[in-house]
This record gives structure tokens, C-alpha cells and sequence, in this order.
């Protein structure tokens, strides 16, 4: 039964409880409140049980605030404003679908009620619910047809249903109602505009979208966007003398921008090399400062003509001194005899230049400066570092900080070296030698930061870090309040090779909940937007919010993730004390007693960081108390900590690995990793056809990708060695697996993947370990495949070595520690600078180095790391 209606007086209360609401005065709320439910007639008045709850939640006291809220909506189901603010509460909690339904109920109760119809949109578009969204907004039209919002708001629901025809009617008719002359530019009419011709461009309406923006060009802001758009419909339109008048103009705006030149050249249609050249030398003529008309034509220019034009572009940069030279030419090294042409030039300059100070020891004129030939070896230790010719890329890099040694960029190249080089210890020892020379440079603090996360130097890391952040506080967590997700994301996988999973996941979920909050934030977006007019941004950004899982940020974290709760379910953490147990039977007394004065010093550790943190939450609750009661603003609950201990003893990691894996599947399903990643969590689930789903798909992507070859015959060979599973399912499944297998056996299989993929290592190794796992007498030949060196193979690199190393010490082929340290030792004759390679450091060692140099050593912390 509804509640007893308010007399006049108690309705003025509650009024004014409204308005205390709105002007964020809670405590003045709350006391009105107090008045009219300690009136004993009134003390259960259900749409003030409902505002107090509201304002109680907006000072953070969440669970008082449902329990008053739903006191109320018990004593008046049939009152709207009940329902409203019981769907305000839930949208406060992010509940979104909860809102809508309870806003709905309020609707049918009184469904002219604008503010909740506008409350109930906001939230369809947050939920992408778009049939809704188009039912309200046209709601709202119909009740307020003179207001703006509702014309645009009605007509980016059909946009974003792709209704063009219908968008484009309704964006017209509002367009006709605003009085805006012809000879005054007003932005919101211009912002309009563009939207509209943005929504025919959409629909392929190519001769339409022209029209427009040439009939309404003089009322339009951004009159650089209409020139673009102008080119690029003429150009979809074949009027290619137009188009090319067009983009003529643009370049005459900006003559650094590469795609007005591609717009050019698809408007001229050049059919020989020396048409495109010509192109470019005649707006050269018109530009001669312009650095993209040297640069372009040396992506399409061959022969005498090319080694003509680099020679005069590399001149050119090296006599002024352009440090990002190689990179603006590395898109050129994907051909070897470009490569061979600038090697040929360079390393002449280099040699002439030592001798007699100018490029070429034939010509005359005046003499190169210093400063040249320094950033020539800088180029050339770039140069070969690509080539991965490490040896000579560190003789050129030596030879130029000999020369200037106060130079930046020198020890940062030479740091890029090692790390290329796979001695990532001594590339964040340069790095920081280069962030040394200048500690007020937020970019190469940064850079020495992350390479110290690769190093596995996480605390050093945090120092560094903490130079830039807020004083007072953690760098950890400044950063994690920053988004800073560059650091969480190599403080993950840094944490993830250390063993250190819990820390790892903790930072995987804090990217986790970067991703959240910044799709939540879009939620102020929607009104602000369409009373601004900023509609092209507006769409722009549901577009983005859309696909925003497809960052790499979010890959990376999830995969880190996966790849953690995947090994946390296949070797789950046991209690440490009976790991000690078990492990301190087999010490010596002496081991014994170390071992345990290890794990005191790691305790009290713990300890006083457990002891920090705790007195860091205790000071932020306090903080956030403070701020609360001084500025009575509306706060959203307290988050769940992420406390490592819990994240790494989680009852079901594979569960917790779909909760990373689903947006994967949904946003980024053209990137093979997604769908083998979700193979090896089916398969641990035993759930055959999602295996099924997942290697088809992969298989669509790339048939011969080395992992998939691996669950390719895992999967075989699991279905053929379960009997139980049902009839219709191994038929399904016999019949899809012998698309794949061309009814061939697995080893037939296996051997012919091992001879079509015979010059990668990457494919050997995995043709290999599943040579041993489908029959392990073949132990020996195995080994012996993986272990392939030859010169003649493509990916010969210190990566695919490591990963042969780390199968043949982990068990893929069963014991085999000599053959590993043959491996090892053939490795690190080609690869020496590669940490990976280099033999273990014994106790002895460390001790002896230790004692020797009077300190602890770095590469030994390192090591022990």
C-alpha cells in the first residue's frame, strides 16, 4: 500500500530534502529527513526512508543507505520517486542493468517523467543498449521537441543503429530550425554540420557528403577538415584533376603531413618511378625546407637514382646533427639492398671523415665539424645493432662516447645494444649511466626504469620512478593512481619472472581496473557532449570506449595473467612450512642453518612492509575521512584491496583466467595468441569443443604457427585417448580434426610439419617436443632436432635460443642436463654478450667476487634476483 500523502508542511520538508540534494548539502538533508520521520504519523514514509538512504550513501555509508532505501520501496512499491532512487543507489554501485530495471518500474508508474527517462538513456548508451536508447531519446523528443538534446540524442541512436537515412532526415530537420546566418560562424552550427557530413561519408553517400560541405563551407570552423574532406571525396568520386587541386592545397598548409603526398599520388596516378619522383621535386620546388619531400621518395626509389638521394638526405642530417636519422629510416632496412646501399655510404663517410674531415676524400670544400663524424658511428652502432652485428655496434658506440662523454643518446643507444644483445643487467647499468647525466629528464628516467624492470631490479625501479612522483607516498602507488600502465604492465611480467606471482597479479588487476574506470568515465560524457555539441568527438569516443580492450596495455596484463593462474592451476602454492619441511631433511647442517637465517631476514621483511602498508591504508582512511566530512561530496565505496598472499592461493585460477580471457575473445580475435591462450585453459577444463572453437580459429589465422602445432596434437590426441565423451561430440570432433589432419596419424603428422618448417627453430623445437610426446623412446632424435644451430636457419637469435634452453631444462624431453649444457655452451660462442648463455654462478663464485671487489657485486645481486 502506498504511504499516507504528506500535509503541507512535511511536503515543504521534503522539498527542501530534494534540494539539499542536489546541492550536495547531505547533513541539512539529513536533518530535514530526521523532521518528518520523527513525526510518529510519518515515520514510515517511504519516499523519505528512500532520500535519506540517498543521502547516506552520498557520505559513503552504503549499507545503511539500502537498507533505508529499501525500507522505503517495501512501504511504497507504488511510488516512482522509491523506484528512481533505488535505481540511483544501484547505478552508484555500477549495477547498471539493476538501474535500468528499477528506473523501468518507475516508469510504468509515471513514464512522463523526464529526469528519469534521461537517467534510464544515459544508462542504455553507457550499456550499449541501442533499441532502448533509440525508444527513449524518441520519449524525450516527443516531450520536449523544442529542446536540442532530444533532436541530436534521437538521431545518434539511429547513427549508431546505422540507420543513415533516418540520422541524417532528423539531423536535417533540427538544422533547419536553428537561425544561424549565412555570414556568421558559429561553432556549435559548425560542429553540426560536420557531424552530419560525417554520418553521409558513414553511409558511402560520396557526391552528397561534397555538396554539402561546399554549400555550407563559409559556416564551418574548421576549414582545414573541410579541405580534407573535400580531397578525399573527390578522390572516392573519380574527379582526380579536382582531388589533386585539393591536396595540392593542403600540402601548401602543412607540407609535413605524409598522407596529403599518398592522396596526391592517388590522384596523379603516376605509372613510373621517375613520374613519382617528379611529383615530389616539383612541390619541393615549392617547398624546399620540407624533410617529407627528401624522405618519401626514398620508399619507392631503386637503383643509381636511390643511392643518389640518400647520399645527399644522409649528408644533409649527419652535417646538422639529427639524432633520430636511423629511425626515420628503419622502414627502409626490409630490403637487403637498401640496407647494403646505406651500409656501403655510411661506413664511407665514417672512414673518410676519421681521415681527412670531409665525406668523400675526392671531393673539396669546407671541413665537416666534429660533431659529424660522432653522429655517424652513432648511426652506425644503430646500423649494425639491426643487422645484429653486436660486436661491431659496440665498437662504434665505444669510439663516439670516447669522443663525447657527456652525450645522452650515446649510453642510451649502448644500452639498447645489451638489451638486444640479451644482457639486460648491463643495459640498465648504461641506461642509468645515461639518466645520470641529466636526472631532471622524465623520458630517460622512465626508459632506465623500465629496463631495470627487465632486469628483474623492481626495487631499483621504484626509486627511480619515484624522482617524478608525488612526495609523500609510495611511488607504487602514485603510479597505480597515475594509470602510469607502462610500469604496471613491465612490473607484472618483471614480478612473473621473478616467481612472484601474487605481486604480479596484483598489478595485472590494478591495469584491470584502469580499463574499468576509464569505460565508467565515459558515463559524464553523454550529456556534457550533446549540450557542447562535440559530436564528432562524442562518437568518436563510443567507438574507442567499444574496442578499448584491444590495447596492448590489457593484452599484456591479461596474458600475464593467464599465463600466471595457468601455472598456479597446473602446480597450485603449497603451505611454506611443509615446503621447508620437506626441503630440510635433505640440508646439511650448516645449509640447514643458512637456510633458516634466510627465511628470519625474509620474514621480518615481510614484516615491517606489511607494517608500512598498514600505517600508509590507516593514513588514506583517514585522509579520505577528512576530505568527506569537509566537502560533503559524493564518494563512491571503498575498493577491495589486492592483497598478493590472496591473489596467488585463489581457489579457481582458471576461472579467474577467463575473467581476463573473455574481452580477448571479443576484441581482439585476429591475434592468434587469444585463441590459444583459451585452448590451454579448455584444455585444463577437459571442455572439448570450446578446444575445438579455439584451434579452428587459430588455425584460420595461421596454420603453421609453432604453439598451435603443439595444441593441434594435444588435442588430437586427447580426444582419441577419451572414450567416455558422448557419441555426437566425438563425431564432431573426429570429423573437424580430420579436416586439420588430413587423415594422417599424429607422427605422419608431426614429421611433415618438421620438413615443411625445417629452417626456424621456433617450428624444430615445437615439431620436437611433440616428437618426445607422442613417443618418448624417441628421446634422443628429438634432442637432437631442437638443438639445430645451422647458420642457414631464419630465426637464429638469442629469443628462439632461450626458448630451447629453457625446454630442454624444463622437462619437455624428459632428463637431459648434459645435451643442455652442450646447448648452453654452443650458444654462448654465438651469442656472447647473452646473459642466458653465460654458466651459472656457483656460491663460491659469488662469495670470492664479493670479497674480491670489497662490496656486493651487481651482476651477482642480479643473479641471485
Amino acid at each position: 500500500m502506498p504511504s499516507v500523502p504528506l500535509p503541507p508542511k512535511e511536503s515543504n520538508l521534503f522539498k527542501r530534502i530534494l534540494k539539499c540534494y542536489e546541492q550536495k548539502q547531505y547533513k541539512n538533508g539529513l536533518k530535514f529527513c530526521k523532521m518528518i520521520l520523527s513525526n510518529p504519523k510519518f515515520a514510515e514514509h517511504g519516499e523519505t526512508l528512500a532520500m535519506k538512504g540517498l543521502t547516506l550513501n552520498c557520505l559513503g555509508k552504503k549499507e545503511e543507505a539500502y537498507d533505508f532505501v529499501r525500507r522505503g520501496l517495501r512501504n511504497d512499491l507504488k511510488s516512482h520517486v522509491c523506484w528512481h532512487v533505488y535505481g540511483l543507489l544501484q547505478r552508484s554501485d555500477k549495477k547498471y542493468d539493476e538501474a535500468i530495471k528499477c528506473y523501468r518500474n518507475a516508469l510504468k508508474l509515471d513514464k512522463d517523467n523526464l529526469q528519469i527517462l534521461r537517467d534510464l538513456s544515459l544508462l542504455q548508451i553507457q550499456m550499449r543498449d541501442l533499441e532502448g536508447y533509440r525508444e527513449t531519446r524518441y520519449q524525450l523528443l516527443q516531450l520536449r521537441p523544442t529542446q536540442r538534446a532530444s533532436w541530436i540524442g534521437y538521431a545518434i541512436a539511429y547513427h549508431l543503429l546505422k540507420d543513415y537515412d533516418t540520422a541524417l532526415r532528423l539531423l536535417e530537420e533540427f538544422r533547419k530550425t536553428q537561425q544561424v546566418p549565412p555570414n556568421k560562424i558559429d561553432y556549435e552550427y559548425s560542429e553540426l554540420l560536420l557531424y552530419q557530413n560525417e554520418v553521409m561519408r558513414e553511409a558511402s553517400l560520396f557526391q552528397e557528403s561534397l555538396d554539402h560541405i561546399e554549400m555550407y563551407e563559409k559556416q564551418i570552423c574548421d576549414q582545414l577538415k573541410v579541405e580534407e574532406i573535400k580531397g578525399e571525396m573527390l578522390l572516392k568520386l573519380g574527379k582526380l584533376d579536382e582531388a589533386a587541386r585539393a591536396y595540392r592545397n593542403l600540402i601548401d598548409r602543412n607540407a609535413e603531413n605524409w598522407s596529403y603526398y599518398e592522396g596526391l599520388e592517388k590522384a596523379l596516378q603516376p605509372c613510373t618511378m621517375e613520374k613519382r619522383l617528379q611529383i615530389y621535386e616539383e612541390v619541393g620546388n615549392k617547398h624546399p625546407k620540407a624533410l617529407s619531400l627528401k624522405r618519401l621518395p626514398l620508399n619507392f626509389l631503386t637503383g643509381e637514382i636511390f643511392r643518389e638521394k640518400i647520399d645527399k638526405f644522409l649528408r644533409t642530417n649527419f652535417s646538422k646533427g639529427c639524432p633520430p636519422l636511423f629511425t626515420t629510416l628503419k622502414s627502409l632496412y626490409s630490403s637487403p639492398e637498401t640496407v647494403s646501399v646505406i651500409e656501403e655510404l655510411v661506413t664511407g663517410y665514417e672512414f673518410s671523415l676519421r681521415t681527412c674531415d670531409l665525406f668523400s676524400p675526392n671531393e673539396s670544400g669546407e671541413k665537416e665539424p666534429p660533431t659529424t663524424l660522432l653522429w655517424v658511428r652513432y648511426f652506425l652502432a644503430q646500423h649494425f645493432d639491426r643487422l645484429d652485428k653486436k660486436d661491431l655496434a659496440l665498437e662504434y658506440i665505444d669510439a663516439a662516447i670516447e669522443t663525447t662523454p657527456t652525450l645522452i643518446e650515446l649510453f642510451y643507444i649502448k644500452a639498447k645494444i645489451y638489451k638486444h644483445a640479451g644482457n639486460l643487467q648491463e643495459a640498465a647499468k648504461w641506461m642509468d649511466e645515461a639518466q645520470s647525466l641529466d636526472t631532471a629528464d622524465r623520458f630517460i628516467n622512465s626508459k632506465c626504469a623500465k629496463y631495470m624492470l627487465r632486469a628483474g631490479l623492481v626495487k631499483e625501479a621504484e626509486d627511480m620512478c619515484s624522482k617524478f612522483t608525488r612526495e609523500g607516498t609510495s611511488s607504487m602507488d602514485n603510479l597505480n593512481e597515475m594509470q602510469c600502465m607502462w610500469f604496471q604492465t613491465e612490473c607484472a611480467t618483471a614480478y612473473q619472472r621473478l616467481g612472484k606471482y601474487g605481486d604480479a597479479l596484483k598489478k595485472c588487476h590494478e591495469i584491470e581496473r584502469h580499463f574499468f574506470e576509464i569505460t565508467d568515465d565515459q558515463f559524464d560524457f553523454h550529456t556534457y557532449c550533446m549540450r557542447k555539441m562535440t559530436l564528432r568527438a562524442y562518437v568518436d569516443l563510443l567507438k574507442l570506449e567499444d574496442v578499448l580492450r584491444r590495447h596492448s596495455f590489457y593484452f599484456k596484463a591479461a596474458r600475464c595473467a593467464i599465463e600466471i593462474y595457468l601455472k598456479l592451476h597446473d602446480n597450485p602454492l603449497t603451505d611454506e612450512s611443509q615446503e621447508q619441511e620437506v626441503n630440510s631433511e635433505n640440508l646439511s647442517a650448516k645449509e640447514l642453518k643458512k637456510m633458516l637465517s634466510k627465511q628470519r631476514r625474509a620474514q621480518k621483511k615481510a614484516k615491517l612492509e606489511e607494517e608500512r602498508r598498514h600505517a600508509e591504508r590507516e593514513r588514506q582512511q583517514k585522509n579520505q575521512k577528512k576530505r568527506r566530512d569537509e566537502d560533503e561530496e559524493e564518494i563512491s565505496g571503498p575498493k577491495e584491496e589486492l592483497l598478493p598472499e590472496k591473489l596467488e592461493k585463489v581457489e579457481n585460477p582458471l576461472e579467474e583466467a577467463i575473467k581476463f580471457l573473455t574481452p580477448l575473445k571479443n576484441l581482439v580475435a585476429d591475434c592468434i595468441d587469444t585463441h590459444l591462450l583459451a585452448f590451454e585453459i579448455y584444455f585444463r577444463k577437459g571442455k572439448f569443443l570450446l578446444m575445438l572453437q579455439s584451434v579452428k580459429r587459430a588455425f584460420a589465422l595461421e596454420a603453421d604457427h609453432p604453439w598451435l602445432h603443439e595444441c593441434l596434437i594435444r588435442f588430437s590426441k586427447a580426444v582419441s585417448d577419451h572414450s567416455n565423451l558422448h557419441e555426437v561430440v566425438y563425431k564432431v570432433l573426429s570429423q573437424e580434426m580430420q579436416k586439420i589432419f588430413t587423415n594422417k596419424n599424429h607422427d605422419t603428422f608431426n614429421d611433415e610439419f618438421l620438413k615443411k618448417k625445417s629452417n626456424s627453430i621456433q617450428h624444430l623445437l615445437s615439431g620436437a617436443k611433440m616428437m618426445y610426446f607422442l613417443d618418448n623412446s624417441r628421446q634422443e632424435k628429438a634432442i637432437s632436432i631442437a638443438m639445430q644451430l645451422e647458420e642457414s636457419l631464419l630465426d637464429r637469435n638469442v629469443r628462439s635460443c632461450t626458448k630451447v634452453l629453457e625446454a630442454l631444462l624444463d622437462g619437455s624431453f624428459g632428463s637431459c642436463s648434459a645435451q643442455a649444457e652442450e646447448y648452453r655452451t654452443a650458444c654462448q660462442r654465438l651469442f656472447p654478450l647473452a646473459t642466458a648463455f653465460m654458466p651459472p654462478v656457483t656460491e663460491d663464485d659469488k662469495g670470492s667476487n664479493a670479497r674480491n671487489n670489497g662490496t656486493i657485486n651487481h651482476d651477482v645481486l642480479t643473479n641471485e634476483i
